[in-house]
């Protein structure tokens, strides 16, 4: 039980997520170098979640900018104890981007203001394999040994900001062919990143 313990404690994924913690706490102590640290451990995420609901890149972008610029104003409302970074974080992206839909302002494609509210995360390894800047290189040395089809289409889910739904569409398949493909394609994933820590 304590080896589990240990192993857990020495997660990449477990590491990432207490690094973005503390770096939460130093943001809302006023430490702004701690800025960089959020922005570069969940910018891809955060950025999916804005263009899912918005369904404009330049719109997403702009979203993403405001979740940082008020991140840095509020990060004193983040309570590590009753969330995770990640999870706290996300639902204020997702917050921004409903903001900016209620505006009228955006651009077709975005989705109408009463369904962005329950829009489902479709990136669920997101928080798992949460990584800083250090780790990300290790990501993409293991995307690039899938198959070009799979590195697609877990690049179009998890750093495009594409629901399995359109990457569906895409291919001409239906989507639980997809959802089949990039779950097997994480599990590879998954497996060439822990064999990376173990080496």
């Amino acid at each position: 039980m304590a080896g589990d313990a240990r192993t857990s404690a020495n997660d990449p994924a477990t590491i990432a997520r207490e690094r973005l913690r503390a770096a939460m706490v130093r943001l809302a102590g006023g430490d702004s170098g701690a800025l960089e640290e959020i922005y570069t451990a969940t910018r891809v995420k955060l950025f999916g979640i804005c263009f899912r609901i918005l369904g404009d890149r330049k719109e997403a972008e702009d979203a993403l900018q405001d979740v940082y610029v008020n991140l840095w104003q509020r990060a004193d409302r983040y309570d590590p104890t009753r969330a995770s970074p990640i999870s706290w974080l996300a639902t204020f992206a997702r917050n921004r981007a409903i903001d900016r839909l209620r505006t009228g302002k955006v651009r077709g494609g975005a989705v109408p203001v009463e369904e962005a509210n329950p829009l489902p995360d479709q990136a669920p390894l997101a928080d798992s394999l949460l990584v800083d800047a250090e780790n990300a290189a290790q990501i993409h040395t293991c995307l690039s040994a899938l198959d070009a089809n799979t590195q697609g289409h877990i690049r179009g889910a998890f750093f495009d900001g594409y629901t399995y739904a359109e990457l569906a569409e895409a291919a001409d398949v239906p989507l639980g062919t997809m959802k089949s493909w990039i779950r097997r394609g994480l599990q590879k994933l998954r497996a060439c990143l822990e064999a990376s820590e173990a080496s």
